[in-house]
Parts: C-alpha cells; sequence; structure tokens
C-alpha cells in the first residue's frame, strides 16, 4: 500500500513543529498542535515501555529529554507520562493520545524505533503496541522502521497502513553497537522488497546512492530525513518527493 496524496502536499515536521528555544521540545503535544496549526504532517517516533506501550519518545535512554538517566524500557507507561521533558510544560504521551489529537486533521508518519537491538528479528511487543493504536484511526497514518523485521510484521498487524524503510549509509562509526557487517548488509536496502514497503526516508545527504535511484525507478516513493535550510530543501527534492525537516519553514 503506497502512501496517499496528503503525504506529497506540504513538508513534513521531524519529530512535531518543535523550537526547544520556546520551550517546545521535539515529540511533544506543543510541537504537534504546532505543526496541525501550521498545516503540516507530523514525523514522530515510538518507544515501547517496560509493560509494552507505545510511547512517543525518540531517545532509548532518557537523560537528553528529561534530565532522568536510564532506559525507557524499564519505566512503565503510567512512570513515563508522569515525566516532564526538559525546559517545558509538556510531558509524554502514549501514540493513543497522540493519535486523538492528531484526529486526521494532517497525515502522521510513525517511526518504530528498533527494539532487538541489531535490526534483527527480535520485535513484536512495540509493533503490536502500534497496531492497536491504529485500529480505528481514520486519518492517514503510516508506519516506517530502520528495522525491516518491524516494517514486515506491520504489514501482517496493520495490511492496510502504507510502511516503509528509514534508510541510512550505515557507517559503522555512527551506529556503533551495530556491527560493521550489519552496517554493510543494511546499506544498499536489501529488504525492501522481503520487508512489504512501499516507501522508504533516506538520509538526505546520501540521497544520490544508486540504490535510492533503482528503488524509485521501480515505484518506491522516496522521502528523506532531516532538512535543515531551504538550499537543502532544494537540492533534496531534485531526488526525494517530499522532506522532513526541523529549524525552518521551508518555502
Amino acid at each position: 500500500m503506497t502512501l496517499p496524496a496528503a503525504y506529497f502536499a506540504r513538508p513534513i515536521t521531524h519529530r512535531g513543529l518543535h523550537d526547544r528555544s520556546k520551550g517546545v521540545i521535539e515529540n511533544s503535544m506543543s510541537a504537534f498542535k504546532a505543526a496541525i496549526d501550521a498545516g503540516y504532517g507530523i514525523e514522530l517516533d515510538v518507544q515501547q515501555s517496560f509493560d509494552g506501550q507505545a510511547m512517543v519518545f525518540h531517545d532509548y535512554d532518557m537523560a537528553r529529554l528529561t534530565g532522568e538517566s536510564g532506559p525507557i524500557q524499564t519505566r512503565t507507561a503510567e512512570t513515563i507520562r508522569g515525566m516532564t521533558l526538559s525546559k517545558s510544560h509538556d510531558t509524554i504521551f502514549d501514540l493513543p493520545a497522540v493519535l486523538d489529537l492528531i484526529d486526521g486533521r494532517v497525515p502522521v508518519l510513525i517511526e518504530v524505533k528498533d527494539q532487538d537491538g541489531a535490526m534483527g528479528p527480535n520485535v513484536g511487543p512495540l509493533e503490536r503496541a502500534v497496531a492497536d493504536a491504529l485500529d480505528g484511526y481514520r486519518g492517514d497514518a503510516a508506519v516506517m522502521s530502520f528495522n525491516p523485521h518491524s516494517t514486515r510484521m506491520m504489514s501482517e498487524l496493520s495490511p492496510n497502513r502504507p510502511r516503509g524503510l528509514v534508510t541510512d549509509p550505515f557507517r559503522p562509526s555512527n551506529w556503533a553497537p551495530l556491527s560493521p557487517k550489519i552496517c554493510r548488509r543494511l546499506r544498499d536496502i536489501p529488504d525492501y522488497g522481503w520487508s512489504t514497503a512501499s516507501f522508504i526516508s533516506h538520509k538526505a545527504a546520501d540521497l544520490r546512492r544508486p540504490r535510492v535511484a533503482e528503488l524509485k525507478a521501480k515505484g518506491a516513493q522516496i522521502l528523506c530525513w532531516t532538512i535543515k535550510s531551504q538550499a537543502k530543501a532544494d537540492k533534496a527534492l531534485e531526488i526525494a518527493q517530499n522532506i522532513t525537516f526541523e529549524g525552518f519553514i521551508p518555502a
């Protein structure tokens, strides 16, 4: 299933329309409200709580965004919901609450963070939590992951939602502790067909990789991340069909 036209009508905000200097933190309700008010789509991340809930949060460790160290997976959803995002008045919400806020007003891209630790097959609880949240949701919602096993599982759990891969040049120095062998394997997106993806969201600086052109020629939809200036947006759109952006307002 391919992404509908709504995903290409306007640029997509990276973790909402956030601005830390104004107390609007990434993946927060304030950032999502700002994106909705501006008419932009929303890309967001989900991590798994200790009790298997889908929490809207990017990092594996909580320190950067809350000031409290430790893996998010070691805390219950109830505990996480009570935590305040640093330098803001926002707390962390679960995916059903965020979908209730969005309510179909703008398209949403949900990145399911790898829970295997090595982009392998040890997935399931987070994907099921995401599928449960999407069950009955009437708006445009698509799912994607760096882990092709996650994307494939979503085809079984939410077959009527578009699915994609988040892709990257996978330089080992940027992906430790992921092994160089796994990085080499993932670099050229070998699991695109097996994962049942219909789109990729590729690192913008690597969009000229031949494999991206090959997939596009075969009908894959191409998004990219993360664009931080108009000049880079213009360059990315020579190849990609839409951008995920932060830190500026696209023309």
